[in-house]
């Protein structure tokens, strides 16, 4: 059989009627090298857009922008930040303002954090994979990965503020 190239890639063994498929490759299979796949594929991109005009929209690709991973892996670990310190202020006498929040942050306090990395974690995969969108028809996604990190940003400031006044010793 005659494979999209015109290469050779397999042939029908006859003696058994043509009903078995005995494969002919000349190297070995380059998918069982998952490590070596690995590395090359982190510094030796291959598709860094869509791959048709069509594909335009919600697209993967091989290859993001490093300062949307950046953006990504501080707004993951101010969202670890930010759970430990509710759970702090918490402990402290101040109440969690999210009322679905609140009743698992009751529950438990591994549950709350659990709960919280999760959402946040899933929410910013979908901030990088729509990065090169526009969100409204004029914002660029990625712009709005930054705000959420700027968020987080204000958000810990001022976390840290309550910690200073309810902890003593802080």
């Amino acid at each position: 059989m005659a494979g999209e190239h015109g290469l050779r890639r397999c042939a029908v063994d006859a003696a058994d009627g043509g009903s078995r498929v005995q494969e002919r490759r000349l190297a070995a299979d380059r998918r069982r090298r998952t490590l070596f796949s690995l590395m090359a594929g982190s510094f030796h991109r291959r598709r860094s857009g869509p791959r048709r005009v069509a594909d335009a929209g919600l697209a993967a690709t091989d290859w993001f922008a490093p300062q949307w991973l950046a953006a990504a892996l501080l707004i993951l670990l101010l969202c670890v930040g930010d759970a430990l310190m509710t759970l702090l202020l918490v402990s402290h006498g101040a109440h969690e303002i999210n009322p679905v929040m609140d009743h698992v942050l009751h529950g438990d306090g591994r549950g709350f954090a659990t709960l919280k990395f999760a959402l946040t974690a899933a929410g910013v995969v979908l901030l990088v994979l729509a990065a090169r969108l526009k969100a409204f028809g004029r914002v660029p996604v990625s712009m709005l990965l930054y705000l959420v990190l700027a968020a987080y940003l204000v958000l810990m400031g001022y976390e840290y503020r309550l910690a200073q006044h309810l902890v003593p010793g802080l």
